[in-house]
This record gives C-alpha cells, sequence and structure tokens, in this order.
C-alpha cells in the first residue's frame, strides 16, 4: 500500500471522517479528483505544501494521512509541468528518487474514501515553501493570484511592485455569485470577496442554507473580511448549524 498525505481546512476535519475526502480539484485532464503528496523521509519535503496552501485556505490547515493501494491509477509530476501517468506505488518511488521533489504533487482522479484514510494530524503552519520552491532572494509577483489581499506584507509587497490589472469591484463579483450554478463556481466568487474588507453581508445570506458543505466552510471564512453585525450574526449561524446536535 502506498501512504500520501493530503493538506486541507482543520474544520473539515470530522467531514472527512465521517464521508471522505471528496473529489473537488480539476486535474490536468479536467477530472475531479484530490491532490496529495507521497510520505517522504523528509518531514519537511512530506508536508512542503503546507505554507503554500495557507495562502488560498484562511484559518489552520490539517493533514489527512490516507493509504491507497499499488496499482491505484494517479498522475504524478511538477506543479509547473504536465504530470505523467503512473500507479501509486510508482508515483511514490519517482518522488522519493528525486533530488529535489519540491513542487511535486501526486493526482488521484476519484474522491478518498474513509476506509483509506489512516488518520488526520495537526500540521505546523509555517512548514514548507511559499509561492514557488526557489523563492527566496526572488522579486515577488504582486498579481492577486500570487500575492492575495490580506497575506503577510502583502500591502507593503504592492506598494513595492505595483501590479497593473486592479481587483474586480463587487459589483461585478455579486453579479457573477447570482449568475453562479454549480458549487465550485460560487466557491471560486466567494474567494475573490474575501479578499477585501467590505460589507453588505446580508446579500450572502441564502447562501448560509446551501447543502454543499464546502460552499457553506467557505462562506463562513469568507466572512471573516465582512464588517457589520449582519456578518457575524450570519458566522454565528453557520457555525451553529454545523455543530454536533
Amino acid at each position: 500500500m502506498a501512504e500520501f498525505v493530503h493538506i486541507t481546512g482543520a474544520k473539515s476535519a470530522r467531514r472527512i471522517q465521517r464521508s471522505g475526502v471528496a473529489a473537488r480539484s480539476h486535474g490536468p485532464t479536467g477530472r475531479r479528483g484530490v491532490y496529495c503528496m507521497p510520505v517522504l523521509p523528509s518531514f519537511t519535503l512530506t508536508y512542503q505544501w503546507v505554507r503554500e496552501l495557507r495562502r488560498w485556505h484562511p484559518g489552520v490547515l490539517a493533514a489527512v494521512q490516507l493509504r491507497l493501494p499499488d496499482d491505484e491509477p494517479v498522475t504524478v509530476g511538477h506543479y509547473g509541468a504536465p504530470p505523467r501517468q503512473a500507479t501509486a506505488a510508482q508515483a511514490v518511488a519517482a518522488v522519493r528518487e528525486l533530488d529535489d521533489p519540491r513542487g511535486y504533487e501526486v493526482f488521484v482522479p476519484r474522491a478518498i474514501t474513509t476506509a483509506e484514510i489512516r488518520r488526520i494530524r495537526d500540521v505546523p503552519q509555517g512548514v514548507g515553501w511559499r509561492y514557488l520552491p526557489a523563492a527566496h532572494g526572488r522579486r515577488p509577483c504582486p498579481c492577486p493570484a500570487c500575492l492575495p489581499r490580506g497575506g503577510y506584507k502583502a500591502a507593503r509587497l504592492r506598494r513595492r511592485f505595483p501590479y497593473d490589472e486592479p481587483p474586480r469591484p463587487k459589483s461585478e463579483l455579486m453579479a457573477r455569485l447570482r449568475a453562479a450554478t454549480t458549487a465550485d463556481d460560487i466557491i471560486d466568487v466567494l474567494g475573490e470577496l474575501g479578499r477585501g474588507r467590505r460589507g453588505g453581508a446580508e446579500e450572502l445570506a441564502y447562501l448560509a442554507d446551501h447543502p454543499d458543505p464546502d460552499v457553506r466552510d467557505t462562506l463562513e471564512s469568507v466572512l471573516r473580511a465582512y464588517r457589520g453585525r449582519a456578518a457575524r450574526r450570519l458566522r454565528e449561524r453557520l457555525a451553529h448549524s454545523s455543530s454536533p446536535t
């Protein structure tokens, strides 16, 4: 059996223990699945994605340790290059043989079942690289994708390295949100809404009853960027609905 780790939000741990890891991510061919990393002799390399993923996932992250059959079809490769097809055992061996496995990832083109999850563990939040594996000493990219608003020293970096493309106005994002038809589309727009301080949280109240738990989890995180009593009440409502009865 091949062993991997999948990094996700700690607040999703209860749901993952109950129903597994959903196939939410888009793979290199457009197929849905789960990104993970082989368990390596080096702790830092095994959990190398934590620091980078914290730029995109607000809150504390946790590691889901999972075990897959050796012949499970996966893809493996560096995030900046086309991956190759392999079995789970071949993917582990390929990454272990690399002199520098930073930036490598394995994609499982399906959901992970509860039977394949060994445990969910806490992980240090500062382990790994940020922006790219060899970013230290290089000029940072100030685009909204690489430098989300609210990140560490983000405003200072934007002043030093201005970026021409302004963030989308809230009116445009709300129009996109109203037109969204899938959970993934809604999550994408919510992510953009959460990059700046905002008001008018009552406009998002209808999403508190959305049937997809990932939409509700994302909404709860995004509301931290909203001001006012409506945002606080909506966060309390979401927290109460997700608490065990």
